[in-house]
């Protein structure tokens, strides 16, 4: 039997495609090109990160405050003014206010086109069925991103400015189907009070506060995603350093694409089968041991831990995005989605030099080994949190 969507999910999934296409993925090459160091360079990440953390939350609360609507359409053109500022710029200052747009228009979809498509499921009684949405949404991520790098990797060396040309026209298209979007329509109360910007985030602090599992859930995603794209960019200065070929490099991204659209496939189905506590405390044990792993420097062992680092990231973005929405509710969800991803950024803030600095010292493996022995200390204090028959901790939905 097909199962007949709101027109919403659709288009979500078209302007997803648009928004996270991966033609400016290799930036780095770009603006070593255009004459930054890295010092220049890792400012302009820090820039971005620090940028996210400040507009996260304020972004989630004009999505709730206004509609889902208003923040993609800035977003996109926030997105789209930060490629012609990257294509005109001549000085870090530029660059910088390029990263500060494109944090922006980071924070203006994270979390709000995910509220968008639940919230479109709510009037056809279809929630439950959010799960395989979610997990749809992110195989088109995996398909976007990998696409527009393997555009991107043809143009390195021919005229590489023209994938910042393709990225104005890819955010315009984006911009269109936002525009073609028509914002659902969710039952409220006739008792709830007018919502304004202080209503929003008093209830998303006071959800926060009493809602001891969606808090621990989103401090232990913040992490294990942090843990996770640091692996993923260092691992890429191990190439480098081991003088992996153009092919090889690209193979390996094609590789990890399509092993994680199979890992966001099979989410619905891990979800069904594993109760929250038996999951969290699964991929923890998972990534501990791959980061104990990291330990035997060897290029095979560490190229495959790779692999898999970047699987458990792809795993875990749609179950938790499941989780959140089925714990939140319309008037604040946009809201505390963004709580989620200011807590990415703060862990990114605060690992990636640290990651740096330990791979800088000594070597990769043992930045990222003693990363897991830490991970393995915490993972076995917190056993008594995560256990299944501690049902005040964390309950199973």
């Amino acid at each position: 039997m097909t199962i007949k969507y709101p027109s919403t999910i659709f288009k979500g999934y078209a302007y997803t495609f648009f928004s996270f296409f991966g033609i400016t993925s290799l930036w780095v090459i770009y603006l070593q090109m255009q004459g930054l160091n890295l010092v220049e360079i890792g400012l302009c990440e820090s820039i971005f990160h620090v940028a996210s953390f400040v507009f996260e939350v304020p972004s989630g609360v004009l999505a709730d405050r206004f509609s889902y609507r208003f923040s993609l359409f800035w977003g996109r053109i926030a997105s789209i003014v930060s490629a012609i500022l990257i294509l005109v710029a001549h000085s870090f200052w530029l660059f910088a206010l390029s990263f500060v747009l494109s944090a922006l228009s980071y924070n203006l979809q994270s979390g709000t086109i995910d509220a968008l498509m639940y919230d479109s499921l709510v009037a056809p009684q279809q929630t439950k069925r959010f799960p395989n949405v979610i997990s749809n949404l992110n195989v088109v991520i995996e398909f976007s991103q990998t696409a527009g790098v393997v555009i991107a990797g043809f143009l390195v060396h021919w005229h590489f400015e023209l994938t910042y040309v393709a990225a104005i026209l890819i955010g315009i298209f984006g911009l269109i189907t936002v525009l073609l979007m028509k914002e659902p329509t969710v039952p409220k109360s006739i008792d709830l009070p007018k919502q304004t910007v202080k209503s929003i985030i008093v209830m998303a602090y006071r959800t926060l506060k009493n809602n001891q599992q969606l808090r621990g859930l989103m401090i232990f995603q913040a992490v294990f995603d942090g843990i996770c794209t640091s692996y993923y960019f260092y691992f890429q200065s191990l190439m480098e350093t081991h003088h992996f070929s153009g092919f090889m490099i690209s193979l390996l991204m094609v590789i990890s694409a399509g092993m994680n659209i199979v890992g966001i496939k099979l989410t619905p189905w891990i979800q069904k089968r594993l109760a929250k506590p038996a999951l969290v405390s699964g991929v923890s044990a998972t990534l501990v041991g791959l980061l104990l792993l990291t330990w035997i420097n060897w290029i095979p062992t560490l190229t495959v831990l790779f692999l898999f680092s970047q699987l458990l990231a792809s795993l875990i973005e749609p179950i938790f995005s499941s989780y959140y929405n089925e714990m939140i509710t319309s008037q604040q969800r946009a809201t505390l989605l963004s709580v989620a991803s200011v807590l990415f950024s703060a862990s990114m803030i605060f690992l990636f030099p640290l990651m740096g600095w330990l791979v800088q010292i000594q070597t990769f493996s043992f930045g990222f080994g003693v990363i897991g022995c830490l991970m393995l200390v915490l993972l076995l204090l917190s056993q008594k949190y995560f256990n299944p028959n501690c049902k005040n901790k964390l309950a199973t939905q």
